[in-house]
């Protein structure tokens, strides 16, 4: 495997790995009470954010499973910060990866994180050799279902009230695609371009 060369550069964006003058961009969309659900520890104040962002800062690569890869989404032009994609290697045997994403809801429905992942799906089969992907995501939320769909991936569980969280059950889904799905599908043809490592 070549060593990865960052950032990568999309139709729109900069994929890179986050930096500490990221803080105040992350809290924008982090710190949100809607999306305390959906990140791995919860980012309710200054202090917690920080700790977030120091801990993605350190999400730089695969080297071994269990190792994850998170890249900032920056748009071109003006440099904000978008969200963030992250692709963790969950195991080496089985060439399995897990893609985890985030995105401020001042941005959502641009297709921003439709480009960011496209981008980190070709990563993951092109460059890391991982053999199927999958991601999860709350069941009740339809825009992550449909992205999921749009690129090309199939929903493999239903995991119905599998957990609590603030008094409410949580209703996840599981979708997931094979390197060969992605080569040949065709929605991946209906996407921005293609990325271009710098």
């Amino acid at each position: 495997m070549s060593s990865l060369t960052l950032p990568i550069e999309t139709d729109r964006l900069i994929l890179r790995t986050f930096e500490r003058a990221d803080v105040e961009g992350l809290s924008a969309y982090h710190a949100l009470p809607s999306m305390q659900r959906y990140v791995f520890s919860r980012t309710r104040d200054a202090a917690e954010v920080a700790s977030a962002l120091n801990i993605m800062r350190g999400h730089v690569s695969l080297q071994r499973p269990g190792d994850t890869l998170t890249l900032a989404m920056v748009r071109k032009g003006d440099g904000q910060l978008l969200g963030h994609v992250s692709l963790h290697w969950s195991d080496a045997t089985a060439g399995q990866g897990e893609v985890r994403f985030l995105v401020n809801p001042s941005y959502a429905g641009h297709g921003y994180l439709t480009e960011a992942l496209a981008a980190l799906f070709d990563l993951a089969f092109d460059h890391f050799r991982i053999h199927r992907v999958f991601a999860r995501c709350d069941g009740r939320n339809h825009h992550s279902i449909k992205l999921m769909q749009k690129l090309g991936l199939r929903l493999e569980a239903h995991y119905r009230e599998h957990a609590l969280f603030q008094g409410e059950w949580d209703e996840e889904l599981h979708f997931a695609i094979l390197d060969r799905e992605w080569q040949r599908s065709s929605k991946v043809r209906e996407l921005p371009p293609r990325h271009r490592v710098a």
